[in-house]
């Protein structure tokens, strides 16, 4: 790979993730200040995300890997995406936005794969590249959450009262128009010639539902459904609830869990070898339930450094459950399934979990409000914190760490 490619495709990492990062992590925020959105109007814009994991694997299977190029595809979705950030921009009720914001999702969730197609295309050991190349998209949305909170200050208590956050679509807008036409230059990525006849189970790994047979493998797929519950509240409620703490910059201090997840998968190969799947991913379970619980009991002023704590937990939370059960998942599945059992373990964690996810998030958010609307965010946060220490008593009690091969330790 020559150094024009290599800094095209890290510009590509860099604007896919920087564009999801200008806008995603403020967006309870802005329901809630800009659109007076209640707890489950909320749930539902959240959930268009998951709408959007849904169905992305139809866009990208029936059209993307098959007629069209993959980089002209995503140009054309980051145009048609930057359109739609304006629309949001403009929105003045939670309906209009809804409408918005669930096309720009369905749009949105296939160029995840497509910037993974056209990075792969060009690189000869994708074992050994690809990292360095998707480390851009991290560095990306870090700098997007810094942006808005120390360079343009739109999350600050005042910025917030008036408004501002809503600027954050238009950033995420010109981020989009900028990769959009950058994507007219990346390397051809043709579509794959294929005379298999079109399976739509392949999309969503129907095929691999027979893993389930396997009584360790069911009750991970279980336990990865219900841990995206509480997952759901992080994305859901961190931001408003660390803006109605008084914390400074939020924005730019949640960013720090994208650190601690950069750092964290560093550990992943070394904790995974020595101490097996079982205890790596209980370890993951347990650091929800603890980060919640600094959540509840932490404050915005002397007890501040809790709630930093909990967000630089992150890393321990996503990495240690959720790469931990996609390597899990590699090794059980074996040639044959792996792609649809990754296909299998996506639906049921960005599809299904998080969507009951974010709804049981809205609820709770809606019943625990005082008489005067502000929320009681210390029953917000013990709720979920009690259902990932319920997760993991059901994980460790009933599933069966067996010797780890050398398959699943080489998986990463």
């Amino acid at each position: 790979m020559n150094t024009t490619i290599r800094i095209k495709l890290s510009v590509m990492m860099f604007l896919e993730f920087f564009i999801w990062g200008a806008w995603f992590v403020t967006l309870g925020t802005f329901l809630g200040n800009n659109l007076k959105a209640s707890g489950s109007e909320t749930a539902a814009v959240f959930s268009t995300q998951s709408w959007g994991a849904i169905i992305a694997p139809f866009i990208i299977g029936l059209i993307a890997d098959r007629y069209f190029n993959a980089e002209k595809i995503l140009g054309i979705l980051h145009l048609a995406g930057a359109f739609l950030m304006h629309q949001m921009y403009q929105s003045a009720d939670v309906g209009s936005f809804y409408i918005y914001v669930l096309s720009y999702m369905v749009l949105y969730m296939p160029t995840l794969a497509l910037v993974n197609s056209v990075a792969f295309n060009q690189m000869k050991d994708p074992e050994k590249e690809f990292a360095n190349i998707r480390v851009w998209g991290t560095i990306g949305w870090i700098l997007a959450g810094l942006s808005i909170s120390f360079l343009f200050h739109w999350d600050s208590a005042e910025a917030v009262t008036n408004g501002l956050l809503k600027n954050t679509f238009l950033l995420a807008g010109i981020a989009a128009l900028v990769l959009g036409l950058l994507s007219f230059t990346l390397p051809k990525t043709p579509p794959k010639v294929s005379e298999e006849k079109i399976k739509i189970g392949d999309f969503i790994g129907l095929d691999a539902l027979k893993l389930l047979k396997d009584k360790n493998f069911l009750i991970f797929f279980i336990s990865s459904i219900l841990i995206c519950i509480p997952l759901a509240f992080y994305y859901q409620n961190a931001h408003p609830f660390l803006t109605a703490a008084g914390v400074e910059n939020p924005t730019g201090k949640m960013a720090i869990g994208q650190i601690s997840e950069a750092l964290f998968l560093l550990f992943i190969p070394v904790f995974f070898a020595r101490f097996g799947f079982k205890k790596t991913i209980l370890v993951g379970m347990l650091a929800w339930a603890v980060r919640y619980v600094l959540f509840a009991y932490g404050n915005g002023t002397d007890l501040s450094f809790m709630l930093i704590l909990g967000i630089a937990l992150h890393g321990i939370c996503y990495d240690f459950f959720f790469v931990s059960g996609q390597i899990y998942t590699n090794s059980k599945a074996g040639e044959k399934y792996k792609s649809s059992a990754q296909g299998l373990i996506t639906l049921a964690t960005y599809g299904i979990g998080m969507l009951i996810g974010f709804a049981v998030a809205g609820w709770i958010t809606d019943n625990y409000k005082t008489v005067d609307g502000a929320i009681n965010w210390q029953m917000v946060w013990i709720i979920p914190a009690g259902i990932a220490f319920a997760v993991f008593l059901i994980f460790a009690l009933l599933f069966q760490d067996k010797n780890k091969t050398q398959d699943e330790i080489s998986a990463f």
